[in-house]
Order: structure tokens, then sequence, then C-alpha cells
């Protein structure tokens, strides 16, 4: 029977919605679930060593965030916003969302207040996405001119009426594990922003091994399911890519859990052993499509730290599969634990707080 979508709805308190990061990333709070007891423990996230044991493998996201907003000015001097979304045949065209949109025709012109940029719209996608070609001086690439002027892409739900946080979300909307050189994801995998260099440093003494995988995290991750069954979404692709050690660790976990840190990590973990490949000797590069949620079981994922998220969400589908795995249970179950979160007044969403789901 179809699962209709009005069943992953709540009420999410506005007041919830966390605008600022916790003054330190691991002062964020941490909600553990324990599957097999059935029950539901607060803590802060600084006792997730408490909580993993020697042998644990953690499997993170490193893919760091691009600055992709860009401003720029029409000739006319009308302002445009260009969020930079993936390179499409080489460096200077990219898909684009632009604001103010198909106000702009195909051909349209604007470049950078500061010269860093110029760009002409080539065409538009059905979607509402725009092909833009950028030309930039020589030896210079759009990552570069991205990472000196853009602003981080921060999620709608966040609201900044002017720059005075800036500085520091191009540096909290960013793991301490983001590896420059993936500078590919427009929006952050957010349930690896509680880790601290020190907690990271005393997970590795206590025996826990950390691996790390990317996937491009898309604004796919923010939309809505609008469909009146879950059956009937669509879900967004998102590339990943992990490495060989990674896999090995995922196919022969040994005695320790395999703890996922964020949903992008399962969704990446998921997609890789349903396909079912030959011994690893390089890394696997895919496009994942794969939409999880109830009554799902999971190949590759045996506990998950993870953000509360929106109403209606496909992630929020992916956690009430995890409580659950092979049953439906687990969507009363989330209910019954965010209805919990938020008499406990936990902070929601990017900024918010934690669960971690043993």
């Amino acid at each position: 029977m179809p699962l209709a979508t009005q069943l992953f709805d709540y009420d999410l308190p506005p007041e919830l919605v966390a605008q600022t990061p916790a003054a330190r990333r691991d002062a964020s709070r941490l909600l553990v679930v324990d599957r097999k007891a059935h029950t539901v423990s607060h803590h802060g996230f600084a006792d997730l060593p408490r909580f993993l044991r020697a042998g644990d493998l953690l499997f993170r996201n490193n893919a760091a965030v691009l600055p992709a907003r860009l401003e720029g000015r029409r000739p006319s001097g009308g302002r445009v916003e260009c969020f930079l979304l993936a390179p499409q045949a080489d460096d200077r065209h990219w898909q684009c969302l632009l604001r103010p949109g198909r106000k702009l025709p195909a051909g349209a012109r604007f470049a950078a207040p500061d010269g860093a940029f110029a760009a002409q719209i080539v065409s538009w996608s059905e979607e509402g996405t725009a092909l833009v070609h950028f030309s930039i001086p020589a030896g210079d690439s759009m990552l570069q001119v991205a990472r000196r002027v853009g602003g981080i892409p921060l999620p709608p739900y966040i609201l900044r009426p002017d720059a005075s946080r800036r500085e520091e979300d191009r540096e909290r909307y960013q793991t301490v594990y983001a590896e420059a050189g993936r500078s590919v994801a427009v929006a952050a995998p957010t349930a690896g922003l509680h880790f601290t260099p020190e907690l990271l440093g005393a997970l590795e003494r206590q025996g826990v091994r950390a691996f790390d995988l990317t996937l491009h995290v898309g604004l796919g991750t923010f939309r809505p399911i609008a469909s009146e069954t879950i059956e009937a979404h669509v879900i967004h692709r998102e590339c990943y890519e992990i490495p060989v050690a990674a896999q090995r660790a995922l196919l022969a976990p040994g005695s320790g859990r395999r703890v996922a840190v964020g949903t992008t990590s399962v969704r990446s973990i998921e997609d890789f052993l349903a396909r079912e490949l030959p011994a690893p000797d390089r890394p696997h590069l895919a496009e994942a499509s794969l939409f999880i949620y109830p009554p799902r079981a999971f190949r590759g994922v045996d506990a998950l730290i993870t953000n509360f998220h929106q109403p209606r969400s496909t992630l929020l589908c992916l956690v009430a599969a995890f409580l659950a795995p092979g049953e439906t249970a687990g969507i009363e179950w989330i209910r019954g634990i965010y209805a919990e979160a938020i008499r406990e007044r936990y902070r929601f969403l990017s900024y918010g707080d934690a669960m971690l789901i043993v």
C-alpha cells in the first residue's frame, strides 16, 4: 500500500530552526536512540565517544562546500544573483540558478562588480536552471573565482539580512575534515558540522577508524516531497566517490559497526552496495538516484549520526526507514522522537543539534 506523504509531516516551530551554529561545534546537543532497547536519551555531542567503541568504523562525507553564490550586475545596473550548481562541458560553462530567473532571456549578460567574471546566459532548462557561459582571466578557473568572491550557499531557512556573519558562515558551514580540493557541494553534509579535531582525535585513540567518501550534495536535498504519496516522488541525483580503502571497510567491517555520518554517507554506501561490484581495485564513481524510505532494509550501515530534518523531506524518510529496517514502524517512531525533541527545545536543521541512532 502506498505511503501517504503526510505521514512524514510535522509542525516545526519557526523559533527552533537554528539560525546560527553552536558556540563550539561539539557543544550542540545529541539525542541518542537505542533501537534494541527502544529508548531515547539526551546528551551533548561531546559525549559521542561514550556510545562508540573500539573497532567501529566511521564513514563521513569529505565534500567541501563551494562558495557558490555570486553577485552580478546587468549592463542596465540591475542586480543578478547567480548560484553555481555544476560545471558542464568545461569549467567555463555551469548550470546555475539565477535571480530574477526567467526574466533574463537567453543571451542576457551580467558581470561581477569587481570584474572577477563576465557571464552570458546560453539557455534555460525545463527545470528552471540556466546554462551560463563565464569569461574569466586566462589561467583562472571558476572554482578559484568562487573561492575568492563567492558567498556560502546557506539554505533558504537560514536568514541573513546582511553580511555580518559572512566569515563565520564560511568557517562553520564546512566540516573540519572537508577537503578543499573537493569543493563540489552546494550544501553542507551537516551531520559532520559537530565534529572538532579534538573529538576526532579522541575517537581515533579509542580505536574508532574514520573513512572518507565524497558525495556532491545538491540543492535537491532541500526540496520537499510535493506528491501525495512517497512512491510518486522522483528524487534528485547526486554523484559520489568511494575510495578503495572505504570500499574494503564496508565489505569486510570486521567486528565493528559501520557508523554513517549523515544521510549523504548513507545514500552513497547503500547505492554502492546495491550494485554488487567485484572486489574493489579502484575508486568507485557513480551517480546515486536512490530514494530510501520505509520499509527498506540496509546493507552497509549499522548506526547513524544525523541532524533533525525538515517536514516532508526525503531525509526524514531515510531516518524513519533506519529506525526500523525492513518495516514501517519507524514512521510512527520518528514522529514520537521529533515530538520529544520539540518539547525539549532541540535546535533543528543545518545549524541545529544531532541525533545518534544505534
